[in-house]
């Protein structure tokens, strides 16, 4: 058996992703830094909720406020999976629902945190002839994702998961509450 190596004076300046357009990588781009802004916000808005609840009892805000600064952290570290569970423990335990569907949320953001996996840790192949790409993932769950993107649906996405954003935004803004570090309306969190 002979031994070789890749000659990497070979490869095209933009391996592996000149298989795609420049246009397509900017709106995976886009959308998955979309999915950024949907952690921000998300975390933000956990603090809006926990600096908001109300407690009948000095006891109860005593032990509320150990674990605060542990949750508090936990917002600004955790992944999305896990900012979506403890924001809507927030919005539960909170004293004021908002008015908005909270259940067609809270299954809203998981259905775009799975597919949030997909865009950041698929391996993206060659265009069909319509320009699309199937990345190829597989799930915990052994699922094997098998649609086509392509940029146009990419650019939904982006626009899907920025309109979530606006949701959990709205979720503290309609309470009266300004959403922290946005200008605009409402009471000041703090």
């Amino acid at each position: 058996m002979t031994a070789s190596k890749i000659s990497r004076t070979e490869l095209t300046q933009r391996f592996p992703t000149d298989h795609l357009p420049s246009e397509f990588w900017e709106s995976l781009g886009r959308v998955v830094a979309t999915y950024g802004f949907l952690e921000q916000v998300l975390g933000k808005a956990i603090f809006a909720f926990t600096a908001t609840r109300e407690f009948s009892n000095q006891q109860d805000l005593d032990k509320a406020y150990e674990v605060w600064f542990n949750q508090l952290e936990r917002a600004l570290t955790d992944q999305l999976g896990a900012l979506i569970n403890s924001y809507e423990s927030s919005v539960r335990i909170h004293q004021e629902a908002p008015a908005l569907e909270l259940a067609r949320l809270f299954d809203e953001l998981r259905d775009a945190a799975r597919t949030r996996n997909v865009l950041c840790h698929g391996a993206w192949g060659p265009p069909d002839l319509a320009g699309a790409s199937v990345p190829y993932f597989v799930s915990k769950q052994g699922i094997k994702y098998d649609t086509a993107l392509s940029r146009d649906a990419l650019d939904g996405l982006r626009e899907h998961v920025s309109m979530l954003a606006c949701d959990v935004i709205d979720s503290v803004t309609c309470m009266g509450w300004r959403f922290p570090g946005l200008p605009g309306p409402g009471r000041p969190l703090w």
